[in-house]
Order: structure tokens, then C-alpha cells, then sequence
């Protein structure tokens, strides 16, 4: 008998960053250079000076003190605890033959299970539901990437599967975000309210931005305090240092983890259920 697809939350909980299950692959993988995100060099595949032995961090409870910013605002979608747990088996990159292959294989899951947290999101829409099936089946085509040898993940090209992820997820958008504008308002709030805008430091502060179309539009320093962003897409939006104190994302569409820690909020911002409040926020 067939096993009936797993929930939304089910799935959410293997698309969150189970540290303990990993070993530490984003403080190894990944380079970064000396910024107000990081506070020294370290090259691809070079250990971070604050991973111990046991694959934890020295200053993780410190790490925007110690001007470690960009390790707050990053989130593997699961990618970590797959690849050392599935695609290696369990073995670390210290225990693997080719350390080099588990960094390599790593970017390119993250990428898959970004797409599966979007996707797992839409599938819970109720209004998306004459979509599910499409959801759905791009969910699982997705989701047998991640489940390939090392060498078939590497040679796969990302992009051929974004793409068609990308328009479905622009269809439930649109259905989401027609539901969501209050009668009579016209599609295009104003001409700046659009995808991709730069809005950089915009005075948006008690907007009713509901059902507005904010993909990858650039809200750094915004201010957005309690402005209604339910309905609105917000996939991609750069949400670094925007001030969301009161704001209503509760129904907002597409938001992840790393946008709301690199925003600011407080104890007044309403956030869609899968997502934590951060840590910094103002209480």
C-alpha cells in the first residue's frame, strides 16, 4: 500500500537546519570574506576558527557580538543533515574519502531544499489547492534530486528545475495575491511597489501593502513598521536591516528564515507560523 504524502509540517521539519545531525558543513564549505557580516577571511573548504572538534561553534551564542552577522542570517534548509546523513551515510567530511566531493555536494542540495521549502509552502495554501497536483509533483521531483548518488547531485544543473519551479510558484502568487488586495484596489499598488523595486530606506510605515508583488524588490532599511504584508510575495525580497516593529506578515507569501533574521523586528510582528521569532529582535 502506498503511503499517503507527507503534511506541509511534517515537511517543514526536514526543510529546518538540524545542526546536530550535520557537521558542521556551512562553517567549512563556504567562504566569506572580512565585512560587517564576518570579521576575518577564510577560503572554501578551510575550517572556520571557531568550529570545535565536535562540529559546534565556540560563539554561537555571541556570533553578532563577535561580528559574525552572516552566520545568523543563514539557513541551509536541511541541506547539512542531508548530505552527511543521507548522501555520505552518516560519515563527516573528516571521515569521507574526498572532503572536497561532501563541500561541492553541499551548495547545490541547499539549493534543491530552498526550492522544497517554497514548494512545501504553496502546497499548504488553501488557496492553491487547484494546484496541488503540480505542486505536489514538482515537490517530488525535486526531493529525488537530493536523493542521488554525490556525482549525479553534481551533475545537476539547478537551473533546469528552478525555472519551471519559479512560474508554478508565480501562478500561486497570483491566486494568493488576487484573494488578499482589498476590494477595488488595482493590482499595482503605485508604480513603486513592484518586483524588484529599489526601495531601499522607503518611508512604508502603516501601508496596506496587502496582496502587493514584492519579489526580489530591495527593502534594505525600509521602514515597515506596521505595515499589512499578508498576501504579499516577498520571495527573494532583501529584507536586511528593514524595520518590520509591528508589521503583519502573518499570511505573507514566500518569506524564509535568513530574511526576517536579517531584519529587525519586535514582540509586535506577526509571522507566518513556520517561522521562529528571531533571538535579536526587540522584545
Amino acid at each position: 500500500m502506498t503511503s499517503p504524502p507527507a503534511s506541509p509540517g511534517d515537511r517543514a521539519s526536514l526543510l529546518t537546519a538540524d545542526c546536530a545531525s550535520c557537521a558542521g558543513l556551512c562553517c567549512v564549505a563556504l567562504a566569506f570574506s572580512t565585512s560587517a557580516d564576518f570579521a576575518f577571511d577564510k577560503d572554501a573548504g578551510e575550517p572556520c576558527r571557531n568550529l570545535e572538534d565536535d562540529f559546534l561553534c565556540t560563539i554561537h551564542p555571541h556570533l553578532r557580538d563577535r561580528g559574525f552577522k552572516g552566520c545568523t542570517v543563514f539557513d541551509c534548509f536541511g541541506a547539512g543533515q542531508k548530505v552527511t546523513q543521507q548522501t555520505f551515510s552518516g560519515q563527516t567530511w573528516r571521515q569521507a574519502p574526498d572532503a572536497g566531493l561532501v563541500f561541492a555536494v553541499f551548495p547545490v542540495v541547499r539549493q534543491l531544499q530552498e526550492m522544497l521549502w517554497y514548494l512545501n509552502e504553496a502546497i499548504g495554501l488553501s488557496l492553491a489547492r487547484s494546484l496541488r497536483g503540480e505542486l505536489e509533483a514538482a515537490y517530488d521531483r525535486i526531493e529525488r534530486l537530493t536523493e542521488q548518488r554525490p556525482d549525479e547531485i553534481l551533475d545537476t544543473d539547478v537551473s533546469v528545475f528552478r525555472d519551471p519551479v519559479n512560474v508554478l510558484l508565480t501562478r500561486v502568487s497570483e491566486l494568493v495575491r488576487a484573494e488578499a488586495r482589498p476590494p477595488g484596489k488595482p493590482a499595482a499598488v503605485s508604480r513603486r511597489i513592484r518586483p524588484g523595486a529599489d526601495l531601499i530606506g522607503a518611508k512604508l510605515a502603516g501601508e496596506d501593502l496587502r496582496g502587493s508583488h514584492l519579489r526580489g524588490a530591495y527593502l534594505i532599511g525600509a521602514d515597515l513598521r506596521r505595515a499589512d504584508l499578508r498576501g504579499a510575495d516577498l520571495l527573494g525580497a532583501d529584507l536586511r536591516d528593514a524595520d518590520l516593529g509591528g508589521a503583519d506578515l502573518s499570511q505573507a507569501l514566500f518569506l524564509s528564515r535568513p530574511q526576517i533574521d536579517a531584519a529587525r523586528g519586535d514582540a509586535e510582528t506577526a509571522l507566518p507560523h513556520a517561522l521562529r521569532r528571531p533571538s535579536h529582535w526587540a522584545t
